[in-house]
């Protein structure tokens, strides 16, 4: 079968959360099928990742170039119109035009985000709607956190992106939701419509614990760093949480981990006992410095891949509710979890206190995920939605 893939960037290397899921679902296709691959490029690192695709992993891919922020600019003009600003921001003629070359000898379709969705609204082949976390629920969290005028932008865009992915959810064959939370969203937002979950995993082999390198006193947060809900995690965790805990355990170290921090970010470093990283090669270097992974996240959805790779690491995890109700775990056996500033900073100093607590908690944590969220077994949906195709 011919599988045309469509993604927001380029699925190569899995190195941030989009990427990881797009590229499994990729890896996993091409095993029996022939899949093409048409993505958005947005530097130079991406079209080198396409190479590799096309040379190396046998994956042929077709790039569009994309400058994000010139098609936020020119996306301005959709706040006088009724279509969401993501339309504008992800639409592309070019891309517009490879799709409708390629259809003709194309099975099946794969759209990883909505925004994708919309290039195959034209044309009548079966596809999938990989939605993974409902983005105009997304929107509606960020506009409920921001100020005005954000608020009010944001706000606009979850209800008209909602208006539209209920158009998409209608044209696809199924819709992909990352948990079973994901799917009751989807289902009291846009009821009527097939749903399938399809639950992240993470690499058992790749992320392996290395308790000997731990470097007592290190707390760790990883995760691309413009990205919003991160963002507002660090800040809120450096300024609410940190000063609690370095008030019974001066030593502590918080290594802030992940690409392209924003100056706000940047900023933290400043603080006794930050440290930003940017870009690193490899960020099992870090978390395997950390005695304790941390994900105060007040935004978000879906799985998240820092909480999955920090358990399959052996690391103790203190999260928000945010950060974990998309892990099928057990708060308090498997990570913990709370809400509260003063609570997250005691959680914390427990563990410093306790290490033979946070060692149990980060064997019981790998033993979980060891148990549940190998990609093997998390991807078999996939297997069943394409086996209906034929």
């Amino acid at each position: 079968m011919n599988i045309l893939f469509l993604a927001q960037r380029i699925p190569y290397p899995p190195n941030r959360g989009d990427k990881i899921t797009s590229w499994r679902l990729i890896e996993r296709m091409s095993r029996d099928h022939e899949v093409t691959v048409i993505a958005f490029a947005h530097d130079d690192g991406d079209h080198k990742a396409a190479k590799v695709l096309n040379e190396e992993k046998g994956i042929r891919t077709i790039t569009i170039d994309h400058n994000e922020r010139a098609k936020k600019i020119g996306a301005l003009p959709l706040l006088l119109t009724g279509k969401p600003l993501t339309l504008g921001v992800f639409g592309s003629k070019a891309l517009q035009a490879e799709v409708d070359k390629l259809i003709s000898n194309t099975d099946f379709a794969y759209a990883f985000s909505s925004s994708m969705g919309a290039f195959l609204l034209p044309h009548s082949l079966p596809w999938v709607m990989h939605i993974a976390e409902l983005d105009s629920d997304k929107w509606r969290q960020y506009s409920r956190r921001a100020s005005i005028p954000m608020s009010w932008v944001y706000g606009r865009e979850a209800n008209t992106l909602l208006r539209f992915e209920q158009k998409l959810a209608a044209a696809a064959i199924t819709n992909v939701l990352c948990t079973p939370l994901e799917e009751d969203i989807f289902k009291d937002q846009i009821p009527g419509f097939h749903t399938t979950v399809l639950q992240n995993g993470v690499d058992l082999e790749f992320f392996q614990p290395a308790p000997e390198k731990a470097e007592p006193g290190r707390l760790v947060f990883t995760g691309v760093m413009d990205y919003l809900p991160n963002i507002d995690a660090c800040v809120h965790f450096v300024q609410d949480i940190l000063p609690l805990i370095r008030a019974k355990h001066p030593e502590v170290r918080f290594d802030i981990v992940g690409s392209k921090p924003t100056s706000e970010v940047q900023t933290l470093a400043s603080t006794p006992g930050v440290t930003v990283t940017g870009y690193v090669d490899d960020i099992r270097v870090w978390s395997h410095k950390a005695s304790i992974a941390v994900a105060p996240l007040r935004i978000a959805r879906g799985i998240q891949n820092k909480v999955l790779e920090a358990l399959s690491m052996g690391l103790p995890v203190v999260g928000s509710t945010s950060a974990t109700q998309g892990v099928q775990g057990k708060p308090g056996e498997h990570y913990w979890v709370t809400d509260d500033p003063a609570e997250h900073a005691r959680m914390v100093i427990d563990l410093l206190d306790n290490p033979a607590t946070a060692q149990e908690l980060g064997r019981i944590g790998r033993k979980f995920v060891e148990d549940h969220y190998d990609w093997e077994v998390t991807l078999k949906p996939l297997d069943q939605i394409l086996l209906n195709i034929k």
